[in-house]
């Protein structure tokens, strides 16, 4: 099956009792068993069946195999946050006198989790520029276990090469992690290119709507079955059915919303890159963009997330934002609706001022998620906004 079909049908199971065309949300804490044998059976993993939420439910488990299928792995999680996903991966991945090397260009709530947390636990991080994958190559060191990448990142829209990272991280027996949050599998599937995790933060371009808080991750049968049982099991940021169903309703239309989120994106990105007080715009579809060849190579879209600069630095931003009137002024990403937010006071507020600028996240930075309203209705909001900076402080 290709893509759209995927995502309508992959992993659904029509209810066997009434025959209900969508999933049930399997709204229940507990199963019942038949006897207590069976129960005995299921615990000791000899027969397959339902035993307890947190260890499985139907509706979670449709979208798991949902998503296995869209990212061409074998087996998938589904989580209660982008963050229980990462934690959970890392967590099964690490161990004390481990070493991990990330990306210098990183959620901010990712690089406090390796840069605050892993470290309480014995665990050595490296952070490094991975477009150049010569710095990949200069950090690894013998204990080294894993390779934590955002591609395109977040918020520079910097590129890995995922293939190249892979094989580079393979050679000396590291597993490679790849956040794809931007990309979704209708983009992007960095398993093809040679990567061992896929992570989402669900809450974004998968659920599509804003109303969701969830996780993915996508790996190997064995190695997915190990994150399940006993990290997810035990640390329990396990998904609710009803967030699971909300998961399953906005992936049917996944492949349609990010072809408009793509078209939009790059008309937006056009449109920014041509105005007299932006500085430089960050977009992988532009020619501009340093590894545009690279983009074309590893994705099949260039996405609906944007990052500008303004003449003018922070102030021109926050003039910016606060005057736009379509636009919403939010984190967060992936909406049917455009939001935009400055990166150094919210999203990546937690990683301190110099590392964000060593990565590329200035002062003056706008990230802009673009919806899926019509183009010119974003793009008359930009320019009004756009013109009162212009009167404002040029």
């Amino acid at each position: 099956m290709k893509f759209n079909t995927k995502a309508i049908h992959a992993g659904q199971k029509h209810d066997p009792f009434t025959g209900a065309h969508v999933t049930p949300i399997y709204q229940t804490s507990t199963f019942v068993f038949e006897n207590v044998d069976q129960g005995a059976r299921r615990f000791a993993g000899e027969e397959h069946g339902y035993i307890y939420t947190r260890l499985g439910n139907p509706t979670v488990t449709e979208l798991e195999e949902k998503m296995a299928a869209l990212e061409n792995g074998e087996a998938a999680i589904a989580t209660a946050s982008g963050m229980a996903a990462i934690s959970t991966v890392l967590f099964t991945l690490l161990k004390q006198g481990d070493h991990i090397i990330a990306n210098d260009t990183l959620y901010g709530c990712t690089h406090s989790f390796l840069s605050h947390v892993l470290p309480k636990y014995g665990i050595e991080v490296t952070f490094a520029d991975l477009s150049e994958l010569s710095n990949l190559e200069r950090a690894i060191k013998h204990n080294t276990k894993v390779v934590y990448i955002e591609t395109p990142a977040n918020p520079t829209l910097k590129l890995v090469d995922l293939g190249g990272a892979a094989k580079i991280a393979h050679n000396v027996g590291a597993k490679v992690v790849v956040d794809n949050t931007f990309m979704t599998p209708y983009l992007q599937r960095p398993i093809e290119h040679g990567v061992d995790v896929v992570i989402h933060s669900a809450t974004k371009y998968i659920g599509g709507n804003g109303d969701v808080i969830a996780g993915i991750i996508v790996g190997p049968k064995e190695l997915i079955a190990e994150i399940k049982v006993p990290y997810l099991k035990d640390i329990g940021g396990i998904i609710s059915p009803f967030d699971a169903w909300l998961l399953l309703r906005g992936i049917k239309t996944l492949g349609l919303r990010m072809d408009r989120h793509c078209r939009n994106a790059q008309i937006v990105a056009e449109f920014l890159e041509g105005h007299p007080i932006i500085d430089k715009v960050y977009y992988p579809g532009l020619f501009s963009h340093p590894q545009h060849e690279l983009a074309k190579k590893q994705m099949d879209g260039f996405g609906g997330m944007i990052s500008f600069e303004l003449k003018g630095g922070i102030e021109a931003g926050k003039l910016l934002m606060n005057n736009v009137k379509l636009i919403a002024l939010a984190v967060s990403l992936g909406c049917v609706d455009s939001l935009i937010q400055h990166p150094a006071s919210m999203t990546h507020s937690p990683v301190p001022r110099e590392e964000r600028l060593r990565a590329g996240i200035t002062d003056g930075l706008v990230r802009l998620s673009v919806g899926l309203e019509d183009v010119e209705d974003i793009i008359t909001d930009l320019e009004q906004a756009l013109e009162k900076v212009k009167n404002e402080l040029m």
